[in-house]
């Protein structure tokens, strides 16, 4: 690999690469490919839903030839960002992912209803970070420092726009994630009964250095 890798904005040809990455980091930061029949559930829940509905929220990080293989995306605005989902996102991919009907069965059948249930994204305990965020870097790339800079990528585009705090939610036994954002100065958002998920936030004016 060559050290030439950079920050980039996003671009519609780089959507391939991105459901690629997603799924491959996408169970507990780990390829969802040995475990799911359908791993695309997550780029279309995590991934493809930002780049459609705010693409200039959207960066990658690009080995130097042209191919991402690392992003960071999201939105500066939760609330407007869930109606948009329902509205203008759902539409386009439930058909090819009806929500299941009876208890979950199986991972896919597990996961599929955060499709349909974006107002899930709306909690209380996280009203006064107003953007959230999803960032994931193949392995190969991961603990050189390209996570910081894509994360400096996004803060700084947020500051920008006005936008004083972004959270995320991460899932709890992903050690190495917590261990990333616990190192970027993410603190835990305390929220009532949150299931098998960490809810973190941060200041986007607080450097990352």
């Amino acid at each position: 690999m060559t050290t030439s890798a950079f920050v980039r904005p996003y671009r519609p040809g780089d959507r391939e690469a991105l459901d690629d990455i997603c799924i491959r980091t996408g169970h507990n930061g780990e390829d969802s490919r040995p475990v799911y029949t359908d791993p695309g559930i997550f780029p279309v829940i995590f991934a493809a839903p930002y780049v459609h509905l705010e693409p200039d929220l959207a960066f990658v990080l690009d080995d130097g030839k042209g191919q991402a293989v690392g992003y960071v995306l999201g939105t500066a605005d939760t609330p407007r960002f869930v109606g948009e989902f329902r509205t203008k996102w759902l539409p386009l991919v439930s058909d090819r992912y009806p929500e299941p009907t009876g208890p979950a069965t199986t991972p896919d059948a597990a996961m599929i209803p955060l499709l349909h249930h974006p107002e899930r994204m709306l909690v209380p305990q996280v009203a006064a970070y107003p953007a959230h965020l999803h960032i994931d870097l193949l392995p190969d790339w991961q603990g050189r420092g390209h996570g910081r800079a894509l994360m400096r990528t996004f803060l700084r585009a947020l500051h920008d726009r006005g936008v004083e705090a972004v959270h995320l939610s991460m899932v709890t036994a992903n050690a190495r994630a917590r261990a990333f954002y616990d190192r970027l100065g993410f603190y835990e958002i305390s929220v009532p009964d949150p299931g098998p998920v960490t809810y973190l936030g941060r200041a986007t004016r607080a450097p990352i250095v």
